[in-house]
């Protein structure tokens, strides 16, 4: 009788694929907040972690050996093999990141002649020592009193003063630059010494002979000759400035920071800029419990992250971004379970839409009336372009599903994204036409990251919004954009990724939007953009691309091992370009498969999210675990239908 038994039939391949992602999505739905955002961690280098520290003892606040403890034992294992820290995992060493990593476990009661302290203060000064460090880092030296001020490029505080049309202007540089850089031109004028309260010192990170590099690799040698005579001049000029004049300026920039202190998420709800906001107000002698002081302060703690045995600090949060995406991810799942949830979370962005404050937008576009989200969960004057375009594309697809009422949420944004397209046809990320490339060549900006110029990514979401939106290829401001991606290709058919490590990332943009547009004149660059992704994937069937990948000239992709989040870009860019029947997508969607972890989402140690190419990369927690499920969801849908051409914008 046993052998009459019939076995069960095998899963078909599609069905193996719908269950790993109902796991998947069971996964996201369970990691929902009450209120029906998703946020994740966003971690970046060590950087951010040890400059929270050092800025505790800048302020000699109460101590917390435990929390130090934490970050401590997060920053030792996060050390590199070559002895210092790197800018992402797995990265070379960097020596500006080492030297406040140094520094904080140093003043967190480290040992220096402990074996981790001493291979990195060895990798210190065989890279010229603390004085070589960026521009940043030297700031901090100065004001602990390690290094003098003369080693720090001027820019004297008056600036705020100065008219829009003189070539260095705060409105011509970047949201970021504006936020961090105003109230540092009040330390920068005040040069208030840290009060350091256990006396710490790192004097042996110095190399005598060693100076600051007069030019970086970003800048044009007779631009960086002007501007560090400039520099030079400013110098020798500083003692002279009225004082009448620089009471004057300290005002503005107060008045300008307190304008934008965006309660307890922080000026420009950024790390950097939030701490020089605490630094200036304590500067200009503002007491601990001063409301502007008190929430400034309050909102840096709202960036920690404190587990049992670590902790650390985010540069910022990302709940905006996490939500607009995750919704995507589970409306293309499609169950009734997934849709709610979607709903939820969009409902949640409905009143985070900013409809009254004209932010530093305005200053090159007055008439445009507001009406973007931001990246995090408050940032009035500064919301991106990015993070609107993926929302309306959200919404769009929730009132084509269950007819939801975003309408008017949807105009209104359509309305401030469009007048925000730069006149070259593309989109940066806050503001238009902010291209003043001359601006990276002054020596505060050895970055090389003062500017917001339209880019491909970017530019590439809101062609995806307009286009899935029903917008006419040939309207004008879509030849335009249009005309903007199709150049913005490069040779090998790849498109340069700024937000988003690297190629793959700005590859899947691009194709994504050209399948919206779905006319005869992109077809040659969908091919070949995909032929390209075709031809970078790894033998293990998924993708990687490494953080190298942002050298000066970025025209280079770096292979590395596949990841969860570069492997589901390069599968929704293929399945865009129509190749959902490919091969390399079987393959593809089969390592992901093979990569769930059990509880139903994909683990990822790389940082795989761009902050400023070159110089500072973001580890998005939350990137393995949506896109896969994304990624999934596409090729079961498509195989389903048996169509070929994605019906959304993303």
């Amino acid at each position: 009788m046993q052998g009459n038994i019939r076995q069960a039939p095998a899963a078909s391949p599609l069905e193996e694929v719908e269950a790993a992602l109902r796991r998947a999505a069971e996964a996201l739905r369970r990691q929902q907040r009450p209120d029906g955002h998703w946020v994740f961690e966003l971690e970046a280098d060590a950087t951010i972690p040890a400059e929270y520290v050092l800025l505790r003892h800048y302020l000699a606040e109460p101590e917390d050996s435990a929390l130090e403890a934490k970050i401590g034992a997060y920053l030792r294992r996060i050390q590199g093999a070559h002895g210092g820290w790197p800018l992402f995992h797995g990265g070379a060493f960097d020596l500006s990141a080492s030297v406040k990593a140094y520094f904080c476990l140093k003043m967190i009661g480290d040992d220096p002649q402990a074996p981790h302290m001493a291979r990195a203060r060895a990798a210190i000064l065989a890279a010229g020592g603390a004085r070589r460090a960026n521009v940043f880092t030297r700031i901090l030296l100065a004001q602990f009193g390690e290094l003098s001020w003369r080693y720090v490029p001027t820019i004297p505080v008056e600036m705020i003063l100065a008219p829009r049309w003189l070539p260095v202007h705060l409105s011509k540089m970047s949201y970021w630059a504006r936020t961090v850089l105003v109230p540092l031109l009040v330390l920068q004028a005040l040069r208030v010494r840290a009060r350091n309260p256990r006396g710490v010192r790192i004097p042996e990170l110095f190399c005598a002979a060693a100076r600051p590099p007069r030019r970086h690799g970003h800048q044009h040698p007779g631009w960086a000759m002007f501007f560090n005579g400039l520099d030079r001049v400013l110098k020798l000029g500083e003692p002279f400035w009225p004082r009448a004049l620089r009471r004057r300026a300290i005002a503005r920039c107060v008045d300008f920071v307190t304008e934008r202190l965006n309660g307890e998420d922080g000026l420009g709800a950024i790390y950097p800029a939030m701490a020089n906001s605490v630094m200036m107000f304590d500067a200009l002698g503002y007491p601990p419990d001063h409301p502007d002081r008190a929430i400034a302060r309050r909102s840096i703690e709202k960036l920690l992250v404190v587990a049992d045995d670590e902790a650390y600090c985010q540069p910022c949060v990302s709940p905006v971004w996490d939500t607009a995406l995750v919704s995507h991810a589970l409306m293309e799942a499609g169950g009734q379970a997934d849709m709610a949830a979607a709903r939820r979370g969009l409902e949640w962005l409905r009143p985070l839409q900013e409809l009254e404050v004209k932010g530093d937008w305005a200053e090159w576009r007055p008439d445009v009336r507001p009406g973007g989200w931001a990246f995090q969960y408050r940032n009035a004057h500064y919301p991106d372009l990015d993070d609107t375009a993926v929302v309306v594309m959200a919404m769009d697809r929730a009132r084509d599903a269950c007819d939801a009422g975003y309408d008017a949420a949807i105009d209104r944004a359509v309305e401030w994204t469009t007048g925000l397209q730069s006149r070259d046809g593309g989109w940066g990320a806050f503001d238009a036409d902010n291209h003043h490339q001359y601006l990276n060549n002054i020596p505060f900006a050895d970055h090389g990251a003062l500017l917001d110029p339209p880019t491909a990514d970017v530019s590439a979401r809101c062609i995806s919004m307009l286009a899935q939106l029903g917008e006419a290829p040939d309207s004008s401001r879509m030849r335009a954009a249009l005309g903007f991606l199709l150049r913005e290709q490069l040779a090998d058919g790849s498109w340069f990724g700024r937000w988003g490590v690297n190629y793959i990332y700005g590859t899947w943009s691009a194709l994504c939007a050209l399948n919206a547009v779905g006319t005869e004149e992109v077809a040659p660059a969908i091919r070949r953009g995909a032929e390209w992704l075709l031809a970078i994937q790894n033998a293990d069937g998924g993708w990687g691309e490494a953080c190298d990948s942002y050298k000066l000239d970025y025209r280079s992709y770096e292979a590395a091992a596949s990841t969860a989040s570069q492997t589901a870009w390069a599968l929704l860019g293929l399945m865009a370009a129509g190749e959902v029947d490919h091969p390399a997508v079987a393959r593809g969607i089969a390592w992901l498969q093979a990569q769930q972890d059990d509880d139903g989402l994909w683990s990822q140690e790389a940082h795989t999210g761009g902050g400023f190419p070159r110089v500072f990369y973001l580890r998005y927690h939350g990137y393995p675990k949506f896109f896969p499920l994304w990624a999934l969801a596409r090729y079961r849908n498509l195989k389903r239908s048996n169509a070929r051409r994605v019906p959304h914008g993303m």
